[in-house]
């Protein structure tokens, strides 16, 4: 018997990845794959919902990944109660957000990116401003050599199901906890 081992066929496959739970880092390790993609010559769409206009690292550092990595908003900024601006009105949320679901189904159809990443789809979900079926019926699109990446707490079973690939951040501490407000570079 002989222990050497015939070599094995590589399995190329797109993809599905989840980055879910509580814990902070769901969107940072989304970008972080985008950054190592385009480390790797391969092109990268992010699509961020929920997050608002205000100036974010990632989206000032994608300028200079153009035209290998971009970024795209389809948010307002925060949907719930307590941390949403008032003078937004809930259906301008869900309009920008349906229109991230277009931009979304034309990047994942479009054969351009090696990545898609919609950030914080999970929570667009959750708060009502896309619906679970759209977003199932994204990923079952997902071409063969996609990688299609979701991030956002509370994934849904049937988006668990579907993915090759889910890590749950989970809390464990919170500088917010302390009084600690949000940090340039950590957390935007």
């Amino acid at each position: 018997m002989s222990d050497v081992r015939p070599p094995r066929e590589k399995k190329r496959k797109g993809l599905v990845i989840v980055f879910t739970g509580d814990g902070k880092g769901k969107s940072t390790a989304a970008i972080g794959m985008a950054l190592r993609a385009t480390g790797h010559h391969m092109r990268v769409h992010v699509i961020q919902f929920i997050k608002g206009r205000w100036k974010s690292g990632e989206v000032e550092a994608a300028k200079r990944l153009l035209p290998d990595l971009t970024i795209e908003r389809a948010g307002l900024g925060f949907t719930i109660e307590r941390l949403r601006d008032p003078r937004i009105p809930m259906d301008d949320h869900r309009a920008a957000a349906q229109a991230g679901i277009v931009e979304a189904r034309e990047a994942v159809a479009s054969g351009g990116y090696a990545i898609v990443v919609l950030d914080e789809i999970l929570g667009a979900i959750a708060a009502g401003l896309v619906t679970l079926e759209q977003v199932v019926s994204l990923v079952d699109a997902k071409p063969p050599g996609l990688h299609l990446v979701l991030t956002g707490r509370n994934a849904p079973p049937q988006i668990v199901e579907r993915a090759d690939l889910v890590t749950e951040m989970r809390l464990v501490k919170h500088p917010y906890e302390q009084g600690i407000v949000a940090q340039r570079g950590v957390e935007f």
